[in-house]
């Protein structure tokens, strides 16, 4: 065995480790993956599954920035299926996704995904094909960099998190079809009723509902999915996986949200939590007690545990319904408390934008209002600012409005004043991380003006269970086309009542928190309700790719477009892997 074989082979049996999942086998770059029919057992409920290598999640896959790597899939389903390299920059051959960058790969097929290793951190890939990532195709991707990282830590783990359902994941989307509120475990009753005319008045109360009822919804609607089960390392809160350490150790915590439609609040009580990594990108070290992970976010921290004990992880769902739990201990078998679920939020009406919408609003298709152009930019043709937009469209939130005081309280400016889902730690004047906090550790890009602004709408229609970006599902809208060598600024602005996290393939995202070059690069950007935010790209990668909403029955039902970048040097990223790669292999 060579000693390049042989340092391949021990870096994956430490990532296994440290991991506490499987590692797969690999030499020289090389791998291979298989997408095979599991059973996955929750202790809460059993049922078929997708997974690869046979295991839900797959293994850790570890690279190293600057190597080239061969991936061979094959194919042991009865349906084709597919692998998207989330959040890497590569090839868009290779990107992944069926429709787009290939059609996939079909039943007894293998497909070999070549590319470069250009950059470092965590991340993760899963399936892009139907429902196959909720049910269960998905798994962590860390690479190790080539310089020294600029923080210390003894050892590492990665928790991958998912939101793991009884109901596979088609039915799930035909509930939902059916009925929204299919799944919504906590519908407002008459006691409810009466809290509230206690607390606010008969006639507050009174009219409060005959709001939410002319709307067709209730204040409860934060998730459109309850009733699962989450998951960390593919283990339930009582199969809880545990991480080992030695007291005085600082610990590389690698979190990563690869669920369908779950955010989580994380805290680990006890321990304060160094946050020192957003999705794969090194941030200046920010100390929090509590973070939120968005769905496809990943995150990075470092915790000291100094004492001869279990701590806790908790991964509480935003809608305070389930609650995922880890631990970290010195010896197998320790355990610490696992609180209550703390009281559910309720959304507002500041988080249905009703100040200037009429309640017809919220069920609009808002088609008829707008006419999208093939280069991405908006032609209005209705008053926005009628309908509320005005008083939401922080269109100089990037430049020295975060933070600001309203009334008197500091609030997160990245949701709407008022909001029922502003987060706030557990802990009892503890710090919940914001995106205002994020900093780059160093900038990617030389800081400059962008050449235009595209504004993407995220719209929808809860009653019927469409989502669309201008009012336009993905089948009948034309591609967005962006030039190479251009910086463009999307504009976010966000009718619906639903947290969007979106996602752009390919290419960075630098979300514009107000820190100029300082702002951090990011591949999800996490759009609250009723709030605008602003994001640019460095339109670096020639070819065709996806851009959608990472919750996975919004792009199914149509918050999706296809990215088409024009021009760029005809020897570049796209030619940069072997003619044969990427085609098919009988």
């Amino acid at each position: 065995m060579s000693i390049k074989i042989m340092v391949s082979t021990l870096v994956l049996a430490v990532g296994a480790l440290w991991s506490g999942l499987p590692a797969t086998t690999a030499h020289a770059g090389e791998y291979t993956i298989s997408v095979d029919p599991i059973t996955i057992d929750t202790g809460d409920f059993t049922r078929d599954g997708i997974g690869f290598n046979g295991t839900s999640p797959g293994p850790v896959l570890r690279f190293s920035e600057g190597e080239e790597v061969t991936i061979h899939v094959t194919n042991n389903l009865d349906e084709r299926t597919s692998i998207h390299w989330h959040g890497m920059v590569l090839p868009y051959q290779q990107d992944g996704v069926p429709g787009i960058s290939y059609k996939g790969i079909d039943p007894g097929e293998t497909f070999t995904y070549r590319f470069p290793i250009q950059q470092s951190g965590t991340y993760w890939y899963h399936s892009h094909s139907g429902f196959q990532e909720p049910d269960g195709a998905y798994g962590a991707l860390v690479i190790e960099p080539k310089d020294r990282e600029p923080f210390r830590y003894d050892r590492e783990y990665t928790l991958i998190l998912t939101d793991s359902h009884p109901h596979r994941g088609d039915r799930i989307m035909r509930n939902l079809k059916l009925m929204p509120d299919y799944y919504n475990r906590q519908q407002r009753t008459l006691l409810d009723f009466f809290s509230d005319v206690e607390e606010q008045g008969f006639g507050a109360a009174m009219a409060d509902r005959s709001d939410w009822g002319d709307m067709r919804m209730m204040p409860t609607d934060i998730e459109d999915l309850q009733g699962y089960t989450p998951l960390i390392n593919g283990r339930s809160a009582d199969q809880n996986w545990t991480g080992l350490f030695e007291p005085g150790e600082r610990v590389r915590l690698r979190f990563i949200n690869a669920s369908a439609m779950s955010y989580f609040d994380i805290r680990i009580p006890g321990l304060e939590m160094l946050v020192v990594q957003a999705d794969g990108n090194n941030v200046q070290p920010v100390k929090v007690d509590e973070f939120r992970l968005a769905v496809a976010e990943t995150y990075d921290v470092i915790v000291r545990p100094r004492e001869d004990k279990a701590f806790s992880i908790l991964a509480e769902s935003v809608g305070r319904t389930a609650m995922g739990r880890a631990t970290l201990a010195t010896t197998e078998g320790m355990s610490a408390d696992v609180p209550e679920l703390r009281e559910p939020p309720l959304l507002t009406m500041a988080d249905m934008n009703h100040a200037g919408m009429g309640h017809e609003g919220m069920g609009m298709d808002h088609g008829m209002m707008t006419h999208t152009m093939p280069d991405g930019t908006v032609m209005s043709g209705a008053d926005h600012g009628s309908m509320g937009h005005g008083a939401m469209d922080h269109g100089n939130m990037g430049h020295g409005a975060h933070g600001m005081n309203h009334g008197g309280d500091v609030v997160d400016p990245f949701y709407a004043p008022g909001s029922g889902l502003t987060p706030e730690a557990a802990k009892e004047g503890g710090k919940f991380l914001s995106y205002n906090d994020l900093k780059a550790q160093k900038p990617l890009y030389e800081y400059r003006d962008a050449t235009r602004e595209i504004e993407l709408r995220l719209t929808g229609n809860m009653e019927r269970y469409l989502w669309s970006i201008n009012g336009v599902k993905y089948d009948d809208a034309d591609p967005i086309r962006l030039q190479y060598g251009e910086r463009v600024r999307f504009k976010f602005v966000n009718e619906t009542m639903m947290t969007h996290p979106m996602h752009l393939h390919g290419m960075w995202s630098i979300l514009d928190n107000g820190n100029g070059q300082w702002n951090p690069i990011k591949h999800v950007i996490s759009v609250a309700p009723n709030t605008t935010v602003y994001m640019e790209t460095e339109v670096d990668a020639p070819g065709e790719w996806a851009f959608h909403c990472h919750l996975s029955y919004h792009a199914q039902s149509g918050m999706f477009r296809k990215i088409v970048v024009e021009g760029g040097p005809k020897k570049g990223r796209v030619d940069a892997v072997p003619a044969t790669a990427g085609q098919k292999e009988g």
